[in-house]
């Protein structure tokens, strides 16, 4: 069977010889144009993407395509109304990240508590050669223990994260699912924010989680938490948390997503000038290891095809 990637670009220093033991004929592109996903797919079996939008048209418009592979968790760039028509099965990767995300968020919260980014600049700039003492405490470092650590959003990442949790001696509560109410075990969302010193976020994008952190939200919170997003970010009002870390309304915060990626058009976040607000370029998630499973899962999902099963379908 042929094969054919339109945006391996992120994967590219990737070992694919799992891929390639599964096809006659493998070939790749680092990105494809909207516009040029017509022509590279004509005559290949299986179609591989991540970010390359599938549409309607395309897919009912080549008569080749068998098979669709998503090298990422969501799939919302492929019809898959459109697919199910034309009975080609769609199949994704699943939980290759946890790992790195938890790692990742880990880092983003010792980071906030310690003060570590503070610190490491103005050793940069001589302050540690000017002091006075061995050591200068310019700013504050947190203890974890005992604290409290919200989560919001509990499969895979939220768990993962809640169990290095215990392990720093801190409290954990579990935010009732957004939309619903009555979860047993779970705090309600409107106690949630009043109790949590940290918030940690895991949950979806969707209706009732868009703009689910604004300003009368940071209001409710301790003025001494933070907020931690490797989530996605229109979960978060982003003027509002500027404006809260700005006026001291909470502590700190950490986004790994910003409502547009990458923020070509500027992004209020990335103002210097924000203080205690940690910005990574969506990167939680990408680990060598969790790549690399990304390629193995989807050799998986096409050996299992080819057998005349299927494996991780949406």
């Amino acid at each position: 069977m042929r094969a054919v990637i339109l945006d391996l670009e992120g994967l590219e220093t990737f070992d694919l010889k799992p891929l390639r033991n599964q096809l006659d004929e493998l070939v790749t592109y680092d990105l494809t144009a909207a516009e040029q996903v017509m022509e590279r797919i004509k005559g290949f079996d299986i179609v591989i993407t991540n970010k390359t939008p599938l549409s309607r048209s395309t897919i009912l418009g080549t008569h080749s395509l068998k098979y669709i592979c998503v090298l990422a968790t969501g799939t919302n760039v492929v019809d898959k109304e459109a697919a199910a028509e034309a009975g080609i099965p769609v199949s994704n990767c699943v939980a290759y990240g946890v790992d790195s995300v938890v790692q990742h968020v880990w880092s983003l919260i010792l980071m906030l508590h310690t003060n570590l980014v503070a610190y490491h600049n103005d050793v940069q700039r001589g302050r540690w050669q000017q002091s006075a003492q061995f050591c200068f405490f310019d700013h504050p470092i947190i203890e974890l223990k005992g604290r409290t650590l919200g989560i919001i959003g509990y499969g895979n990442l939220g768990q993962g994260v809640g169990r290095i949790a215990e392990s720093f001696g801190m409290n954990v509560i579990i935010c009732e699912r957004i939309g619903s109410s009555g979860t047993s075990g779970r705090v309600s969302f409107e106690e949630f924010i009043k109790q949590a010193d940290v918030i940690s976020l895991h949950c979806p994008l969707t209706d009732e989680t868009a703009n689910l952190f604004t300003a009368e939200t940071f209001k409710q919170m301790k003025n001494s938490a933070f907020l931690v997003n490797a989530a996605r970010g229109g979960i978060v009002n982003e003027s509002d948390l500027a404006e809260a870390l700005r006026s001291g309304v909470i502590a700190g915060a950490a986004t790994d997503v910003l409502t547009q990626e990458p923020p070509k058009d500027g992004n209020v976040l990335l103002d210097s000038s924000i203080p205690n607000l940690i910005v990574t370029p969506h990167i939680a998630w990408g680990s060598a290891e969790a790549r690399m499973r990304i390629i193995d899962q989807t050799a998986e999902n096409i050996r299992a095809y080819q057998q005349g099963q299927l494996l991780r379908t949406v």
